[in-house]
């Protein structure tokens, strides 16, 4: 059973849906992220579940529980904002001990749970600062320990990384995780940085213009996006449009392949299945798959347009008959293309995906 479901949750703003029939399934001590673009409906999808906006249609239930239309303050849940909003008169200690005191819990019960959960962001030390005198990724820890210390059933992020600078925020991302799993506390965050919630997350629910369009492991979503939104949104893709001349069915077409398609310049085989003969698709193949090889040994030949360096990866823009192409090649000691290089590219039939091509179906 589901400790966190949403069954069908829609929420409207007048005339305009916000959240469109959300369902979603979060199993006790998981850590999911709503990702997506801004306005695609993430924030209001937690900000329903915390309780601070009412629900259109639909239903919210934790642990069997219907809440609803319960009060957020009859939730229990932890919440850290984008913000952090702590009290700048407090001290460290008593904005973590805030939540203890409203739940009116003895003063020495209250002091014990406060230091257990200091230790736990390690902010020992400074129990006795303001947040003024923190930086941001200690003012981060102190929201986080705020609303660990009252034991929530559930701890509700919103985008709570994003005030930090990108060194910053990329330990934080790791310690985040490291603390929920200690503590093993089911975990929703919301963001809109693709990395932060691939890099820590259970499952990625990924919306577009109010609705989950795929709900799966981060793996699975960047190896096999299911729209075109998605390939572009999580990672970066080549994308050509093509047609299908064979298609495998779902239980295999008999000779080991999936589907054939022609890019117009060049025919290639997938291990995709399920399209028909005659559809119009996109072929999709992520810039780390692409190979550059020898001139003439490819599957097709072209030209660096343009380099960039990216540290430990060279980026080309590379001209070819099927279009511009981008690739992404490890900086491994071995020399980089110059400008205007012929090189050949390849890649392994199982690194390429197909997805329909919406536009083709609005056109016809």
């Amino acid at each position: 059973m589901s400790f966190l479901k949403l069954t069908d949750v829609t929420k409207f703003y007048g005339g305009t849906r916000a959240v469109s029939d959300m369902n979603l399934s979060v199993e006790k001590g998981e850590f999911v992220s709503l990702l997506g673009p801004s306005g695609c409906g993430k924030t209001t999808t937690l900000q329903m579940v915390a309780g601070f906006e009412a629900v259109s249609s639909g239903r919210i239930e934790l642990d069997g529980r219907d809440i609803t239309h319960a009060k957020a303050n009859t939730r229990g849940l932890g919440i850290v904002f984008q913000t952090y909003a702590l009290f700048p008169h407090m001290t460290v200690a008593d904005n973590v001990s805030f939540g203890l005191e409203m739940r009116k819990m003895p003063k020495g019960e209250r002091a014990e749970r406060v230091k257990q959960a200091l230790a736990l962001v390690h902010l020992e030390p400074h129990a006795a600062r303001y947040p003024r005198e923190l930086s941001g990724g200690q003012r981060q820890r102190v929201a986080l320990a705020r609303a660990l210390v009252i034991e929530p059933p559930v701890l509700l992020l919103d985008e709570p990384l994003s005030n930090l600078d990108a060194k910053l925020r990329e330990e934080m991302q790791f310690e985040l995780r490291q603390i929920q799993r200690k503590v093993g506390t089911t975990t929703v965050m919301v963001t809109h940085d693709q990395s932060e919630a691939m890099s820590i997350s259970d499952r990625v629910v990924v919306m577009e213009a109010g609705r989950a369009t795929q709900i799966d492991h981060p793996h699975r979503v960047y190896e096999h996006p299911s729209t075109r939104f998605i390939s572009t949104f999580v990672g970066k893709a080549n994308l050509l449009p093509g047609r299908v001349t064979a298609g495998g069915s779902a239980h295999g077409d008999g000779n080991g392949k999936g589907s054939r398609v022609d890019l117009g310049a060049l025919t290639v085989d997938t291990d995709d299945v399920g399209f028909k003969p005659g559809a119009a698709v996109l072929f999709s193949v992520r810039p780390e798959k692409l190979q550059l090889v020898d001139a003439g040994r490819g599957r097709l030949d072209g030209t660096v347009r343009e380099r960039f360096f990216l540290g430990s990866q060279w980026l080309y823009a590379v001209t070819t008959p099927l279009g511009e192409l981008m690739v992404l090649s490890p900086n491994d000691g071995r020399p980089a293309l110059d400008e205007g290089h012929a090189t050949g590219v390849d890649w392994p039939d199982h690194c390429a995906r197909l997805l329909p091509d919406e536009a083709m179906k609005v056109a016809a």
